[in-house]
């Protein structure tokens, strides 16, 4: 199944929404749980009781015309994976910006872990903040994001999959030149509205992570392209490495890193700008495009 929020008028709450196989129509779960009134990190939090009771009737309202919230609003900073893909981590590591590594540690050993705040997010259609006199190297980073969907602390490889809920499509925006003077990722990272997130959540059924692929294209020229099988470390070790001491909690976000082919990558570094369109897509997850504005 896949679920959304939308936004059906700038004077009325969210709506939670179910979508239909085809994402073109949509179900308000208002009418399918009655006694449902919570949000999306609600709906996750008590999906073994819920799950089985949604179903769609009739032929629902057609998605064409209404405008998409993120589709989750976690309740603490997301987790990010920095270096996850073999040749994303040689061209960052090349590229005069990283830190954190050294000659002779390219390829990470331990997954590289920090948070995005959860003021970045935006939604499917909505403008990315260019930050002008802020910064002057916007950067995009496409990535396939995980829903924890029962929580935990100290859970093994071999459990994980057990505690993912769904997924969903996130492009990690970053100010490179900020991620750069300040050592720390945080900062560069977590500027307002540097998360765009959706368009919707997948549940975990949904997807084949042996075959998925992940694309991101740059006013129509296509820059990442790559396997989630590809991924230096899995997501089951993520969730191994995260959850050894830190207890994770129903509707957390791991975004698990960002292929070769970012604008730091090419000579001289291709930078987001006012105007320009990036579109992400990953099989089975459908796609997330957003112009940067002013």
């Amino acid at each position: 199944m896949k679920f959304a929020t939308l936004r059906p008028a700038p004077d009325q709450p969210t709506l939670v929404a179910l979508i239909d196989a085809t994402g073109q129509r949509y179900w308000p779960l208002s009418t399918l749980l009655p006694d449902f009134q919570g949000d999306m990190q609600q709906l996750i939090r008590d999906w073994s009781e819920l799950g089985g009771r949604i179903a769609p009737k009739g032929e629902g309202q057609p998605l064409e015309g209404t405008r998409l919230e993120a589709p989750l609003h976690p309740h603490r900073n997301m987790f990010c994976v920095g270096k996850n893909y073999f040749e994303h981590a040689a061209e960052f590591s090349s590229s005069g910006y990283d830190s954190s590594t050294s000659a002779d540690d390219v390829v990470p050993k331990h997954p590289i872990v920090f948070t995005k705040a959860w003021n970045t997010l935006i939604a499917h259609g909505d403008e990315i903040p260019r930050h002008a006199g802020v910064t002057e190297q916007l950067d995009y980073e496409a990535e396939f994001a995980v829903i924890i969907g029962k929580g935990g602390r100290g859970i093994k490889k071999a459990d994980a999959y057990d505690h993912v809920w769904g997924y969903t499509i996130a492009n990690d925006v970053t100010a490179r030149d900020l991620q750069q003077r300040h050592k720390q990722w945080h900062l560069g990272k977590s500027l307002d509205g540097l998360c765009p997130m959706g368009p919707w959540l997948v549940t975990a059924d949904e997807i084949d992570r042996d075959t998925a692929t992940i694309k991101c294209w740059v006013n129509g020229e296509l820059r990442q392209d790559a396997r989630l099988d590809q991924l230096i470390f899995d997501v089951p070790t993520l969730i191994e490495t995260l959850s050894a001491g830190i207890a994770l909690e129903p509707g957390d976000v791991i975004l698990t890193g960002t292929p070769v082919g970012v604008g730091i990558g090419f000579t001289p570094p291709r930078f987001l700008q006012t105007g320009d369109i990036v579109r992400i897509e990953v099989a089975g997850l459908g796609t997330l495009e957003n112009r940067v504005g002013r």
